[in-house]
């Protein structure tokens, strides 16, 4: 069974910068496509973006690479979410979501989150 533990989620000022990780494990990292959601206070879940086992992203908006990097690292069977230029509208939590190879939502593997809040 595949399982995604999420981390780095934290109290962080506005215009700061975040990394958050994704460990996957039960199976072949390499072989999974991992994307990123989150869901702001009172808010519907939202797409930010995903990466795909051949390293190829997509973002929900082009306006999200601005701020947004979703990247991965095979050797540690990890996927990362960075965050830049962090603002109040970001706080929220923060899921990973990993399906085989491509990116085809919805995932079928989600972690349990990790909360990000901005403080302005």
């Amino acid at each position: 069974q595949v399982q995604l533990v999420e981390h780095g989620g934290r109290l962080v000022q506005a215009g700061g910068s975040l990394e958050l990780s994704c460990l996957v494990s039960g199976d072949t990292f390499s072989n999974y496509a991992v994307g990123w959601f989150r869901r702001a206070p009172g808010k519907e879940s939202e797409f930010i973006g995903a990466i795909n086992w051949i390293n190829e992203t997509t973002y929900s908006q082009d306006s999200m690479k601005a701020r947004f990097i979703v990247s991965r690292d095979n050797a540690k069977n990890t996927a990362f979410l960075q965050i830049r230029g962090l603002e109040s509208e970001d706080t929220g939590v923060y899921y990973c979501a990993a399906d085989w190879l491509h990116w085809l939502p919805p995932p079928n593997f989600w972690g349990r989150g990790t909360q990000v809040t901005v403080s302005s």
